[in-house]
């Protein structure tokens, strides 16, 4: 089976000495099951994907993304599972990673709160991208 290019890790950081992806897809594939919207969306647009190594305290992320709550509401700025997602990480107790997957039309930006090893999805946002006016 050949990869899905669209799916193929972009950044060489997170390439192995073999050029293999941190997170591979299969694995991404497996932890977006979920029923909430933005992983079910997340899965399907088919965009490029990253993981960042290190993990960030939910803490100063619950903060982060509940400004970016209020800011994106204030400026009608279309967000899947923001809410949702604020609420997990206040939650949840450990340091998380992230990730992020662009959508191959450029259209929406997700967002992965992974566990610690990175191998359960706490929860998962979306945020819609506008293109700038000229």
């Amino acid at each position: 089976m050949t990869p899905n290019r669209a799916w193929q890790n972009t950044d060489p950081v997170q390439q192995d000495a073999a050029g293999g992806n941190d997170v591979e897809r299969d694995l991404l594939e497996r932890l977006l099951v979920g029923d909430d919207e933005a992983s079910v969306a997340a899965l399907r647009c088919g965009g490029s994907h990253m993981v960042w190594p290190g993990t960030t305290p939910t803490e100063s992320l619950a903060l982060i993304y509940g400004r970016r709550l209020r800011h994106t509401r204030c400026r009608g700025i279309e967000t899947t599972n923001l809410e949702h997602a604020v609420e997990s990480l206040r939650r949840h107790q450990q340091p998380v990673r992230l990730g992020q997957i662009r959508a191959a039309d450029g259209s929406w930006t997700f967002l992965l709160f992974l566990t610690e090893d990175g191998t359960k999805l706490i929860t998962c946002t979306g945020v819609r991208r506008t293109r700038l006016q000229t």
